[in-house]
C-alpha cells in the first residue's frame, strides 16, 4: 500500500488547529480573514478597537483617563495595557504561525512513509476526531459560558486591583464599575478570555492527536540525520507556539507590574507563580513530543543491535583480509 492508496482525502493533508468553529467562520464572514487566515493586520486592529480603544475613549470621557481623579488612571494601567496590546495581539497572530508551520504536517508523515501500513486507518482516524472536535460548536459555547462564569464571579475578587482606579471605584458591598469598567468586564475581559481559552483547547487537540499517532506502529530509522528517527520535524512544529507563550508572559509581566506599583507588592512574592508558568508552558508545549520517547528507545535498541552486527563483521572481515593474510595475491 502506498500513500495514494489511503481512506483519506486529498484536502484532508491540511492539518490546523486554527481554521475550523463558528468563531472562524464568523471571522471569515467579516472579511477580517480568509481561508488560509490573511488579512492578520486587518484582524489586530479588529482586536485593539473592540477590546482597548472603548476603554480609552469611556475614560476619558469620565475624567479618568489621566490626572489625579483616581490612584490608577487609564494610561498608567499596565495590566491592561500589557494584556490588550500585547498579550492579545499575540494570541491573534500565534493563530497565523501556528497555522503555517502545523498545516503540512500529516502530509509529512504520509510523504515519509513514517506509519506503517497496520496503522495507517489508525492515524486517519486519529486526524479525522481532531478535525471534529476543532469545528465544534459545543465547545465554543461552553467556552464562552465558561468565560462569563469566570468575569462575573471570580475575576472580580482577584483580578481587579484593590484601589481606586478608571475601571472600578472601591464601595461598601463590594467594587462599583464605572462606564468604562462595565464595558472591560462585559467585552474587552470576555473577548481575552476566550481568545486564551480556546488556545488551550487547541493545545489539548495538538496533545490529544500526538498521543493516538504515538500509539500507532511507527517505522523510524535510527540513522536518521535529524538524530529523531525521522520526527525531527515535530520539534519545528513547537517553536510555532513562541508567540503563544510570550503572550503569557506579557500577561505575568502585566499583572506583577500593577500589583508591585499600586499595591506595594514585591517580585520575590510571585516567585511560585513565575516558576509554575515556565513549568505549565513547557509541558504544554515540549511535553507532548515525550509520548514517542518509547517508539525512539526501542529504534534506538534495533539500531545499535542491527548496526553493531554489522560493525563487528566488517572489522572482523577487514582483520582476516589485512592483518591475517586473506587478501588476494597482488591485491
Amino acid at each position: 500500500m502506498t500513500t495514494r492508496d489511503l481512506p483519506i482525502r486529498p484536502d484532508s493533508h491540511d492539518f490546523s488547529l486554527v481554521l475550523g468553529g463558528p468563531l472562524f467562520q464568523l471571522v471569515r464572514r467579516a472579511h477580517l480573514s480568509g481561508n488560509a487566515l490573511e488579512l492578520v493586520r486587518r484582524r489586530l486592529i479588529a482586536t485593539v478597537i473592540l477590546t482597548w480603544l472603548p476603554l480609552l475613549a469611556l475614560s476619558i470621557l469620565t475624567g479618568r483617563a489621566w490626572g489625579m481623579a483616581v490612584q490608577v488612571p487609564f494610561y498608567k494601567d499596565v495590566e491592561v495595557h500589557a494584556r490588550l496590546l500585547v498579550a492579545l495581539p499575540l494570541l491573534v497572530l500565534a493563530e497565523l504561525v501556528v497555522h503555517q508551520r502545523m498545516r503540512p504536517l500529516v502530509q509529512r508523515f504520509l510523504e515519509r512513509d513514517l506509519v506503517a501500513e497496520a496503522s495507517r486507518a489508525k492515524f486517519v482516524e486519529s486526524y479525522e476526531a481532531a478535525m471534529r472536535l476543532r469545528n465544534s460548536v459545543l465547545v465554543e459555547v461552553l467556552l464562552i459560558v465558561f468565560v462569563y462564569v469566570g468575569v462575573l464571579f471570580i475575576w472580580p475578587r482577584y483580578g481587579l486591583l484593590h484601589v481606586g482606579s478608571w475601571s472600578s471605584l472601591p464601595a461598601e458591598g463590594g467594587p462599583r464599575r464605572t462606564p468604562a469598567g462595565w464595558w472591560l468586564a462585559y467585552v474587552s475581559m470576555p473577548v481575552f478570555q476566550f481568545m486564551l481559552f480556546r488556545w488551550y483547547f487547541r493545545i489539548f487537540l495538538w496533545i490529544r492527536f500526538l498521543a493516538q499517532v504515538a500509539r500507532c506502529r511507527l517505522k523510524l530509522v535510527p540513522t536518521h540525520p535529524h538524530r529523531a528517527g525521522g520526527l525531527g520535524f515535530l520539534a519545528n512544529i513547537a517553536f510555532a507556539f513562541a508567540p503563544l507563550l510570550s503572550a503569557h508572559g506579557a500577561l505575568a509581566a502585566g499583572f506583577i507590574a500593577a500589583r508591585i506599583f499600586f499595591q506595594g507588592a514585591t517580585l520575590v512574592d510571585f516567585k511560585i507563580e513565575l516558576a509554575a508558568i515556565v513549568v505549565f508552558l513547557l509541558v504544554i508545549v515540549v511535553g507532548p513530543l515525550l509520548f514517542f520517547m518509547p517508539q525512539l528507545a526501542a529504534a534506538r535498541r534495533k539500531g545499535l543491535r542491527e548496526y553493531g552486527t554489522l560493525a563487528q563483521r566488517y572489522v572482523r572481515e577487514f582483520d582476516i583480509k589485512w592483518l591475517h593474510g586473506g587478501a588476494p595475491a597482488g591485491e
